[in-house]
């Protein structure tokens, strides 16, 4: 009884050191809300509200999860995440002084979804620091295309992503409360 109580005492620690090494991942709650409102710090919130979508739509996806596909001309999950992968490289080239983009596209889901929740985190940080987005004007197009482009665009396929997991038998966790950012208690 001794050599199991042991036993069962060295495998827990060892769970323990190894969750309290991974890394956490932004966007578990949305963070607290700027103090003000300027246009910066309000497509920043628009930015955070879509990691903390994009955190829970993706978190606990099985591999089934990521295979399912509704028809024969339809996305995966995993093709879907591939885009919003995309998207996230996107908009940070966008905002980010030197056209910066993650060089991870390939790989394994669990880093396609990190790199896309720093992504997300990358270019919430940058906007809140502004206050005027216009600067992020190109001679192609102004800063309003990303929102009304990328952003929503992403925004629409995380949807995609728990209508899908639904339909694969895992459904989004019923405790997450998109209005408050957070998990319910």
């Amino acid at each position: 009884m001794k050599k199991l109580t042991m036993m069962f005492a060295l495998l827990l620690s060892t769970f323990v050191m190894a969750q309290s090494k991974e890394e956490k991942l932004p966007y578990y709650e949305i963070p607290n809300h700027p103090e003000s409102y300027t246009a910066g710090t309000v497509a920043a919130r628009m930015v955070d509200g879509l990691g903390f979508r994009y955190y829970w739509a993706t978190e606990g996806l099985r591999g089934e999860d990521l295979v399912y596909r509704p028809s024969e001309t339809g996305r995966t999950s995993a093709e879907t995440i591939d885009h919003i992968l995309g998207l996230s490289n996107f908009i940070l080239s966008s905002v980010s002084e030197k056209g910066e983009r993650s060089k991870e596209t390939e790989g394994s889901f669990e880093d396609k979804r990190k790199q896309t929740l720093l992504n997300f985190k990358k270019v919430s940080d940058i906007l809140r620091t502004m206050d005027d987005v216009s600067q992020f004007d190109n001679d192609r197009f102004p800063f309003w295309n990303i929102i009304n482009g990328p952003i929503a665009d992403a925004l629409w396929h995380c949807g995609q992503v728990v209508m899908l997991r639904r339909a694969s038998g895992n459904p989004f966790n019923s405790e997450v409360s998109v209005f408050t950012g957070k998990l319910r208690e």
